[in-house]
């Protein structure tokens, strides 16, 4: 795709795009439909739909694709191993696929301990080997997550989650002794918008309250934390506050899970956004950018926490021989173009960029984030800084139709996670779409 872009030719959604979006509307189940964009191939960080529009791509599909559609080396190895097999039991059976990757996940886990790999198809199934491994080992049956916290939409995964309440409502009784605790922004702010400002009282308030109240801690099993926060806002911790939270859990006994579901993968800018501090969690759950577009997640855990017999944990697709060779292609590309570094360096430049344009838009409230892993938290007015979602929602809708793909996150926030290997054109085209959006509807 050598044009410039983006290029719109008919505003989304065009007439083809519109049939397919009301056969969608008509047989799909109800989802969360964020933009009016029917794909018609993409590469890079480049969407073509199918109207014959070029959009340029801040979402990644959700923090999924974060060396870029169709990466040449992710589509070699699918191919490749489809014509070999697609599917062969990987709990029941062996594959060279399988046991590879496990082996490098387990090897570039935080920490130097000896590590095990529990193959999932999703995060929200990561989540709940994640539960039944510390459950099964602590013999306790209580759970600490954070307020704004998304771990997944299954039972046990809902049970932690704490995000919206559109995820939760209807569904009562989810699992049950999941407390959830305040995260590291000021709960007393009524809009958490003092960030980075906080100590760490939203850590200490653990032991301080939570442990003297609801949840003993000698029942709690254990504690799942986003490095960073990803659907309740984007929030990256003060320093210290994960060292501390990881501190209290070992203190009493309590398992410390690293949720890198959205921010792993070099999101941030290291492999592990729990990397850019000194704690080392017990169990790390990772999905999304693993496999390269196709459903793939794990639980990295300590060897010491695998499952206690065979059948106590298992799954039909998880590590499945096609997503394996993908995930398997993904690191390579890591490795071989230097991602990470270029996740830093770009990020750096995004968020450079984000800040002066906040410089004389009032209603950029807080732009917050590490690599390319950032957000913009959209505001009434200087003076109030109330969240503001009207306007947030419709700079989304006004991007879509200039070019540009973005998500919401939080109350009010817009994030923004392009591919990690977006060539710096194609980000600062983004960019200007994006201020030329906020002008808009500002």
């Amino acid at each position: 795709m050598g044009i410039k872009v983006p290029l719109i030719r008919v505003t989304p959604p065009g007439p083809k795009a519109r049939a397919i979006i009301a056969l969608d509307e008509r047989y799909l189940a109800r989802s969360t439909k964020t933009a009016p964009v029917v794909v018609r191939r993409a590469q890079g960080a480049i969407v073509e739909d199918v109207d014959g529009n070029l959009l340029i791509d801040f979402t990644s599909g959700v923090s999924v694709l974060n060396v870029g559609h169709s990466h040449p080396k992710v589509l070699a190895a699918v191919t490749a191993q489809a014509k070999d097999h697609m599917h062969f039991a990987g709990t029941d059976f062996y594959y060279a696929s399988q046991a590879r990757l496990a082996e490098r996940l387990a090897k570039l886990a935080p920490g130097k301990r000896a590590r095990k790999v529990f193959f999932t198809n999703s995060g929200t199934e990561a989540t709940e080997a994640a539960i039944k491994a510390s459950r099964v080992h602590t013999r306790r049956g209580m759970f600490l997550a954070f307020l704004k916290a998304f771990h997944g939409r299954s039972m046990g995964a809902l049970g932690l989650t704490a995000s919206k309440a559109v995820q939760r409502r209807g569904y009562t009784p989810m699992m049950p002794a999941a407390t959830h605790v305040p995260y590291a922004y000021c709960y007393r702010c009524p809009y958490h918008l003092t960030y980075p400002s906080c100590d760490l009282h939203c850590a200490n308030v653990i032991e301080d309250v939570y442990f003297k109240t609801v949840a003993p801690p000698e029942d709690v099993a254990a504690v799942f934390v986003e490095p960073v926060q990803g659907e309740g806002g984007y929030v990256v911790p003060p320093k210290g506050w994960m060292e501390r939270i990881a501190a209290i859990a070992k203190g009493h006994g309590i398992l410390l899970v690293d949720d890198e579901v959205q921010a792993g993968m070099g999101r941030t800018g290291r492999f592990f956004a729990i990397e850019h501090t000194k704690a080392v969690p017990d169990i790390l759950t990772m999905a999304k950018a693993l496999g390269g577009g196709l459903p793939l997640g794990a639980a990295v855990m300590d060897a010491s926490l695998d499952f206690p017999e065979a059948g106590s944990h298992s799954t039909t697709f998880g590590g499945n021989a096609v997503a394996c060779a993908a995930g398997e292609a993904v690191l390579d590309v890591f490795e071989a173009e230097d991602v990470l570094r270029n996740a830093t360096r770009l990020g750096a430049h995004l968020g450079k960029r984000l800040d002066e344009m906040a410089a004389t838009r009032e209603i950029m409230g807080d732009n917050r984030g590490l690599g390319l892993m950032r957000a913009t938290e959209f505001i009434t007015d200087a003076r109030t800084r109330k969240p503001n979602p009207r306007v947030r929602d419709a700079i989304v809708k006004e991007a879509c139709r200039r070019g540009l793909m973005l998500l919401p996150c939080g109350d009010s926030s817009l994030r923004y996670i392009p591919p990690l290997t977006i060539p710096r054109e194609h980000l600062d085209a983004g960019l200007d779409v994006l201020e030329a959006a906020i002008d808009a509807c500002g």
